[in-house]
């Protein structure tokens, strides 16, 4: 019997010390509401897109609603190819309004129509336009032929590059059309809302969207500045959107601009400098496939954030303009789809929802930390109509359904306007480990946290660059400086099983033409979903604490209202 109870008590035993070693400790997320940090800057409220025709078309204006609505602040929306000439026939990396064409006297014609139809359907919205001034309309180009691109997803990128990316053959003329575009918006929709807006000067000059050189693209930047100012003194003008300032070609043109705006001879009023109310470049990372899945490069993009906010706050006088991140994302071609790119077959699921909430929740420090002025991180994701279901674009929605990124920006969304503490003393990963080793060892798991009069959230996420399944996380979130003893706790969540519309279509056989009542599924599964029903939760000396599993690639918002 003796022996019986031995063997019985070292297996118990056994099993304890599996347990403990199957069960690791929880990540604690330590969050204290009476330590704020100011303003939660919506920056996630920027979005961005290459075709600007899908604004007004079926799914294009489902999803701008969607948009709208997650967001407590008017959402901005930058789009290319605003006066690029054409008949506005959507394609990928093509768009056109017609807005400028010449008679046969080389006289302008000017037709908003197009274009109204895209502005009008943002402002019906709420939505404000970040107006980018481009591309060159084939009557203005040095070169304009071959004008119209058919870019597909196999062919090689730089055929996008035709007649719209040249110098004009009149700045003069160019100049003009900018005056008459931003007079016409003005008397369309009052000088107060396009006082709202933000006016730029093209797209990545330091890469073949820009054919001519780095002095060209200054001039017209002087001309273009000029025009809109005339137009409407109190308009707001930008630029320059390079590419990721890491590259020695972004810097190189990156610090001649700025150099000029502050210390130039003007090429329209001959005097010194420029004007210039924000400043804006462009941040990627770099996934690729490894050991046949993919792995992201949180740290590539960063670094690019990082070095942009260094050139910026190395000129004292542009130190403290607004800055916005024209397109911040995890690479660099939004209709390149993964049947043709492997590396971004991390589109479709949790993967780019979390990457998303684990980035963005890093940019306003690393802002602070540089000692300038974040106002926006643009996504340069929409949708892109008529295309096959999950082809993996860069998207937040495929034919009408709305994929798990999107419930991040949801998230963001439902978060109240003042930051506050999450103590970093426990965690994995810093913002400065993160942009110097991006997410290869341990897993970032990490918060962001908000508060307002009567309302708190806490979101967090279990991020790692290598896309491959790992076990669940144990977490604890612990909350003090409530000042209410009862709140009402609604625990949001992202990953395979809730609000993952990607996963459900899979479970369905991947329909490339699912019926209405599978549609009706799938739009139902790609709204925001609640983990648990919600709970009334008793405080103590301002002290909550939620303990809960969260699965790789998952996220959570604790929203807590009394």
């Amino acid at each position: 019997m003796k022996v019986l109870s031995s063997l019985l008590l070292a297996f118990l035993l056994s099993i304890s010390q599996n347990d403990a070693i199957a069960q690791p400790n929880p990540t604690t997320i330590r969050v204290d509401f009476s330590k704020e940090r100011g303003v939660a800057k919506p920056i996630w409220a920027w979005f961005g897109y290459d075709e600007p025709n899908y604004t007004y078309m079926k799914d294009g204006k489902k999803l701008l609603t969607e948009l709208a609505q997650a967001n407590r602040v008017p959402v901005y929306v930058r789009a290319h190819s605003l006066l690029v000439t054409g008949n506005g026939e959507a394609a990928l990396k093509w768009g056109s309004t017609n807005a400028y064409t010449e008679d046969k006297n080389g006289n302008p014609v000017y037709d908003w129509t197009i274009i109204d139809k895209i502005f009008d359907t943002y402002v019906e919205r709420g939505m404000r336009p970040m107006a980018q001034i481009g591309f060159m309309p084939e009557a203005l180009s040095t070169k304009p032929e071959p004008y119209r691109h058919y870019w597909k997803p196999d062919n090689s990128y730089g055929d996008i590059f035709t007649g719209w990316a040249y110098p004009p053959n009149d700045y003069g003329k160019f100049a003009e059309l900018v005056f008459q575009w931003v007079k016409h918006s003005v008397a369309r929709y009052g000088q107060k809302e396009v006082e709202s807006w933000y006016w730029e000067l093209w797209n990545e000059p330091d890469i073949p969207y820009w054919k001519g050189t780095t002095e060209e693209y200054i001039k017209l930047y002087d001309y273009t500045a000029d025009a809109v100012k005339r137009a409407l003194p109190t308009a707001r003008i930008g630029g320059p959107e390079v590419t990721g300032p890491n590259s020695e070609k972004s810097t190189t043109f990156f610090r001649a601009f700025m150099d000029h705006v502050v210390n130039g001879k003007n090429y329209v009023t001959g005097k010194k400098g420029s004007p210039i109310d924000f400043i804006t470049f462009h941040a990627k990372g770099a996934p690729k496939v490894v050991d046949g899945h993919v792995q992201m490069n949180m740290g590539a993009q960063l670094r690019n954030i990082d070095k942009g906010f260094e050139i910026v706050a190395s000129y004292p006088t542009l130190k403290n303009l607004p800055i916005v991140i024209g397109e911040s994302d995890p690479e660099g071609c939004a209709a390149c789809s993964e049947d043709f790119h492997p590396s971004n077959a991390y589109r479709n699921g949790t993967m780019y929802s979390s990457y998303t909430a684990a980035s963005y929740a890093r940019k306003q420090d690393m802002a602070e930390a540089r000692g300038v002025n974040l106002l926006g991180a643009v996504t340069w994701a929409f949708e892109f109509e008529d295309q096959p279901w999950f082809r993996g674009f860069r998207d937040l929605a495929t034919n009408g359904v709305d994929k798990p990124v999107l419930n991040t920006f949801r998230m963001f969304g439902m978060m109240p306007e003042r930051r506050v503490e999450v103590s970093q003393n426990d965690l994995a990963y810093s913002f400065q480990k993160v942009t110097k080793e991006s997410v290869r060892g341990e897993a970032d798991i990490n918060g962001y946290a908000t508060k307002g009069t009567r309302e708190a959230a806490v979101m967090v996420w279990n991020y790692h660059d290598d896309n491959v399944p790992a076990p669940d996380a144990p977490v604890s979130v612990q909350m003090k400086g409530l000042t209410a003893s009862r709140v009402l706790v609604q625990h949001y969540r992202i990953d395979q099983q809730h609000s993952n519309s990607y996963e459900v279509w899979k479970s369905m056989g991947s329909p490339q033409k699912p019926t209405p009542e599978q549609i009706a599924t799938l739009e139902a599964a790609g709204q925001l979903q609640m983990l648990t029903s919600p709970e009334w939760m008793n405080v103590k000396k301002g002290e909550l604490k939620m303990d809960f599993a969260l699965p790789r690639q998952g996220v959570s918002l604790v929203k807590v209202t009394w």
